[in-house]
């Protein structure tokens, strides 16, 4: 069941197991909704933990007009719902670019955060060729950027095996992002630097576990990738051979098991 927290521009959408034990507090990847961790989220309770996942601002049923997209709003969201859910510290779960907005959280209330876990992380401005920035902007670009996006996201990002109810999902997402401003917030979103995520890596000092696919498509080498991200913050690294960018959602019966493991040694109750 959808509940909000009212924030001074918006209000931020999300759902909360409401059972006892550490809480984990989730964020999607642009252009996604809160619903990817559908298939984790109910792993992660079983093991005891209470699991809370939000939709970014601007997505799902987030409200729509926010004046700042920028990664460090979104993580003074993520830091609001942990200190509204009255259950921190609590390990942060962030997908794409909201592990840029996990890792900001993390630094600057280092008190409320115990832990990240960062999957298929976009935590610094990758290098990558001139052209494929082009490409990316120009797929993006209305009217035609809503359906090519949903497109990308049915077909391209699920390599290794899409959910039974993958069909489902995309469908919503597509919907959402056809309701006023949900496109025009993707898009801001989508074109973040994600330089101040990187300017707090190295003086971090909290348990991660970095989650990568190896067949992540978003990154020239998302190995490579993953190594580095995980270098910086002296983290466990996990990679998920054959999976694209959200290896939580293709193969989640893989993931839990590491992720179990990593909260139980940082984040027990």
């Amino acid at each position: 069941m959808t509940e909000y927290l009212e924030r001074p521009s918006g209000t931020i959408a999300y759902d909360d197991s409401s059972n006892a034990g550490p809480l984990i507090v989730a964020a999607p990847g642009m252009g996604d909704l809160r619903s990817a961790y559908r298939h984790l989220g109910p792993l992660l309770v079983a093991a005891g933990y209470r699991f809370a996942a939000m939709d970014l601002r601007g997505a799902g049923e987030s409200s729509a007009d926010w004046d700042d997209y920028s990664d460090a709003a979104i993580a003074e969201d993520i830091a609001a719902l942990v200190r509204h859910l009255e259950g921190g510290p609590a390990v942060l779960i962030g997908n794409s670019l909201a592990a840029a907005s996990a890792v900001i959280a993390a630094a600057e209330e280092p008190d409320l955060i115990a832990g990240l876990v960062l999957i298929g992380p976009f935590v610094r401005d990758v290098p990558m060729p001139a052209w494929q920035r082009k490409a990316f902007r120009a797929m993006l670009t209305p009217p035609w950027g809503r359906r090519a996006w949903v497109s990308y996201y049915r077909k391209q990002m699920y390599p290794l095996a899409t959910p039974p109810d993958h069909a489902d999902h995309v469908d919503r997402l597509g919907r959402s992002l056809a309701e006023p401003g949900r496109f025009r917030a993707f898009r801001s979103l989508a074109f973040n630097s994600h330089a101040d995520a990187e300017s707090c890596l190295d003086g971090l000092s909290i348990p991660a576990l970095v989650v990568m696919g190896t067949a992540d498509p978003d990154f020239p080498d998302p190995q490579a990738e993953a190594r580095y991200v995980a270098d910086r913050l002296d983290a466990t690294l996990l990679l998920v051979d054959g999976a694209g960018h959200y290896p939580h959602a293709e193969a989640p019966e893989r993931v839990a098991p590491h992720l179990i493991e990593f909260l139980e040694q940082h984040h027990a109750a």
